[in-house]
Order: structure tokens, then C-alpha cells, then sequence
């Protein structure tokens, strides 16, 4: 078995030393239960996608876990299949007080979030772990050094420990995630039209959210579409971007989201996009804006930080793609999928600043560094070449992890 390094491991480690439940929450495949037990060796690991598991530990919780008790811990895979077992887990902790005892993941947010708010307040660390990030691909040796074979490909690790074409994979991927995860929700009743509106909202990716276009395209209300696109966001297929917002100027902004996919390659294939077709097909900047964003998700995710992640736009259209807020620190980013650096670039950063000037938002001091944070931002491109450009540095794709590195 291939096990890649994971950036999220030391945040992992260290909460284990505190807290006596770790749960590691994520899409399917994303390496959830390879990382756990990697880290946790000497855990006993049971999963809750076994049938007879599941019905064990339905049928007498409390047994269960006395059954499978372990002098170091256990590992419960797929824990949200049965959410009353969180209530025996907290009087099995608050009885034994050892940290790191019990380490579960799961792919199925929606399910997740109220049990455990519920039931292991105070007692849990919560790590999200999404697909590989592009500084982890780095890290392990594998980032493509192509944009399109990155954008084709997407980041679920078992497209580089097994070598699975991304067609095939993510082809199974739907089906298992359709099949089993949204069949056991009570509001989705047809699977066919489920899945064509995940399509939809691939060919959307990257617009502003509009609620109405969407369920009038797929055939379902607007109370549909929301109860679906919560069930996309909670099991992290897609995110919505929201809207940076400047008081002295609300007014003249849009306070609608952007709807984006955590993953590129899972995109390209609802959309049925082929690799050869990614240099200049339509959809190639919204991938690439969905690849870049995504990383700065999986960054915050990785050192188990809240995301404080936007984007500005104005009445009038004038947009900046990604806007990195830490309190008085605001970092404005734009994205642009050409391999060559043009002026046009730089010019909604240059409105950006006479709007809300560097010296009152962002008290760093410029620099000629490619990679240090000016106070002007970045252009993030899919050239290879990282360049200072005046006041403002252009970053390759590739680079991108580096400068994420500043952040608090």
C-alpha cells in the first residue's frame, strides 16, 4: 500500500495528546482511514460498513465498544452510519479520560455535525481532510507538471498510489457515492436526477449561485436545490464561496456565493471534458479558479484553522477571484488559467486598491521577493515562472502552497 505524507499530520498528533476523540471528516476516498491508521498503529480498526459490525454495534452499543475494547484505542470507520454510538463513546471517555482512545472518520457531514455537537462537546478535535494538496503531490513527488494533467486528473490519492485512469475512478466514485451515501437521505428521491443536478452545477462552477436558473434547468424547486446543494456541501463534493464584504461599501457589492467543486478531476468528468480538450475549452478557467481556491481550503484544513476565504465583486462586474481575510491582514488574489502574464491581469487589483488602500487593510511592508506577501496581492497564473510585477507578484500554480506558508 502506497501511504503518502499528509500535511494534516502533526495537527492530528498534537490534538491526540489532549483530546480523548479524534474525528477526521472528508469525501470519500480522500485517505481518511489509510492516514488514521498510519498514524494510530496500535488502534484496533473496525469499520461500520460491515454489515455485521454495523448491526452489533446498532443493536447493543454499549457492548460494542466492551467487545472492542483495545488497551490503546479503536478506529471506527464510518462512524456516522450509526450516530447513537457517540452517546456511549462519551461515557466510555469521560470514564477512562485517555487521550486519543477513539479516532473516527467519516465521509458523511451531514449526519455528523449535530451528533457530535450533541454528544462530544469539549471531548473531540474535528480535522477535515480533503484530496491531496498540491503541496502535498510536491512533497510526495507526483504534482504533474502539466496544468491540464492537474485539472483532468484532480486529487484523490487513489489516482497516484494505484494508477486508476481518472475516467474510471471517478465513474465509480459517483455511483458509490449516489448509491450509498444519498440513497440513505430521505429527500432525495430520484437518483437520475440527482446526478444530473451535480452536472448542473459543474457546468456552473465558478458563477455566482442562482438558486432559480438552477432548480427551473433540473426540473425541482428552489427549496429542492438548497436541500441539495446542502447535501453536496456536506459531504465535500462542492463549497460556496462567499462574498468579502467592506462596510463603507456594502451597497455596491453582490452578496450572492460562487459555487465551486473541491475537486477538478470529479468536474471534468460530469462535464465530460477530455484531457485533450482542457487547453482551450470554455470551462478551463473556472477549473482552474476551483484548483486554486480549493488549495487555500485544504491549507487552513490541514493546520485545523477555519477557512477565511472570499471573493470581492461589484455591481458593475469588477471582480477579484480570492480574497485571503486574517483580522486586519486582507490579501487579495487573482487566478488566471493563461501561461502568459498579461497587463489585463493587474487591473482589477489596481481597482481593488483605490477602493480600499493597502495601508488600511494590510500593514506589510511591499517586497521585490516573488513569494513573500506584498501588501498588493498576487496574480496566481498557469505559467511556471514566479515573477515580481511591479507592486504585485505573479506566482506559478505550482508555487502557490509557498506562499500560503505566511499566513498566521
Amino acid at each position: 500500500m502506497v501511504i503518502f505524507q499528509r500535511a494534516a499530520t502533526s495537527k492530528i498528533l498534537e490534538s491526540a495528546k489532549y483530546f480523548p476523540v479524534i474525528a477526521i471528516l472528508g469525501p470519500r476516498q480522500s485517505g481518511k482511514t489509510t492516514l488514521a491508521q498510519a498514524l494510530f498503529k496500535q488502534h484496533k480498526y473496525i469499520s461500520l460498513e460491515d454489515l455485521d459490525l454495523r448491526a452489533a454495534a446498532q443493536q447493543d452499543p454499549r457492548s460494542f465498544l466492551i467487545t472492542n475494547a483495545n488497551p490503546y484505542g479503536i478506529i471506527i470507520d464510518e462512524f456516522q452510519l450509526v450516530p447513537d454510538l457517540l452517546s456511549y463513546i462519551q461515557t466510555t471517555v469521560d470514564q477512562q479520560k485517555q487521550p486519543g482512545y477513539f479516532i473516527l472518520t467519516g465521509s458523511q457531514n451531514f449526519l455528523m455535525n449535530k451528533a457530535i455537537t450533541q454528544s462530544l462537546a469539549g471531548r473531540v478535535s474535528i480535522h477535515t481532510l480533503l484530496p491531496l494538496a498540491l503541496a502535498e503531490l510536491s512533497a510526495n513527488q507526483i504534482l504533474p507538471s502539466q496544468i491540464e494533467t492537474m485539472l483532468y486528473q484532480g486529487s484523490y490519492p487513489a489516482i497516484y498510489a494505484q494508477q486508476i485512469p481518472a475516467n474510471l475512478l471517478y465513474k465509480n466514485y459517483l455511483q458509490t457515492y449516489i448509491e450509498r451515501d444519498v440513497r440513505q437521505l430521505s429527500q432525495v428521491g430520484d437518483l437520475a436526477l440527482f446526478q444530473t443536478f451535480i452536472t448542473l452545477c459543474a457546468a456552473r462552477m465558478g458563477q455566482p449561485l442562482n438558486i432559480t436558473a438552477l432548480g427551473n434547468d433540473c426540473g425541482i424547486s428552489n427549496s429542492t436545490v438548497d436541500r441539495w446543494l446542502s447535501i453536496l456541501q456536506a459531504s465535500y463534493i462542492i463549497f460556496l464561496l462567499q462574498p468579502y464584504y467592506h462596510a463603507n461599501l456594502s451597497k455596491r457589492l453582490i452578496k450572492t456565493p460562487k459555487l465551486y467543486f473541491y475537486d477538478t478531476g470529479l468536474a471534468c468528468h460530469l462535464l465530460k471534458i477530455k484531457i485533450t480538450e482542457l487547453d482551450l475549452h470554455p470551462n478551463r478557467g473556472n477549473l482552474f479558479e476551483a484548483l486554486i481556491i480549493s488549495e487555500t481550503f485544504k491549507y487552513y484544513f490541514n493546520h485545523n484553522q477555519t477557512p477565511n476565504i472570499y471573493f470581492w465583486r461589484d455591481q458593475v462586474g469588477h471582480e477579484i477571484d480570492c480574497i485571503l481575510a486574517e483580522g486586519q491582514r486582507v490579501i487579495p488574489i487573482e487566478i488566471k488559467a493563461s501561461r502568459t502574464v498579461s497587463q489585463r491581469f493587474f487591473e482589477n487589483l489596481k481597482l481593488w486598491h483605490e477602493t480600499y488602500p493597502p495601508t488600511d487593510l494590510n500593514q506589510q511592508q511591499i517586497t521585490a521577493s516573488p513569494i513573500a506577501p506584498p501588501s498588493t496581492g498576487y496574480v496566481i497564473y498557469a505559467g511556471t515562472a514566479d515573477q515580481p510585477r511591479g507592486q504585485t507578484n505573479v506566482i506559478s500554480w505550482q508555487s502557490m502552497s509557498q506562499i500560503l506558508n505566511y499566513l498566521p
